[in-house]
């Protein structure tokens, strides 16, 4: 299983609407997502925008491309993408970039 942790920056003045749009994440989502290998998935926000987040799943490149297939992710992408700071021009999902694990405690 990897472990996989990534970075965005959410727009200061859009912080609470993305909160709100995670309070229901659409139940075809996150069916996608679990079919695509993505477990343990959780997202962190801080108070100026930075976003972390933190997958496990046997193989990353393989959970983004089955991902890329599903128009439910194509739909949320579009939903998603206003919400976030220098994406330069992709969605937010094509501009998550793993984090190099430097330690971790089994």
């Amino acid at each position: 299983m990897r472990r996989v942790c990534f970075l965005l920056k959410v727009r200061a003045d859009r912080l609470d609407e993305y909160r709100r749009a995670h309070d229901e994440v659409w139940p075809e989502m996150l069916e996608a997502l679990s079919r695509h290998g993505w477990t343990n998935y959780s997202l962190f926000l801080r108070d100026d925008g930075l976003l972390i987040g933190y997958v496990e799943t046997p193989d990353w490149d393989a959970a983004l491309a089955g991902m890329a297939d599903e128009p439910v992710n194509a739909r949320w992408q579009s939903e998603m993408k206003d919400y976030f700071e220098s994406l330069e021009g992709v969605n937010p999902d094509e501009a998550m970039r793993p984090l190099d694990e430097v330690f971790h405690l089994a």
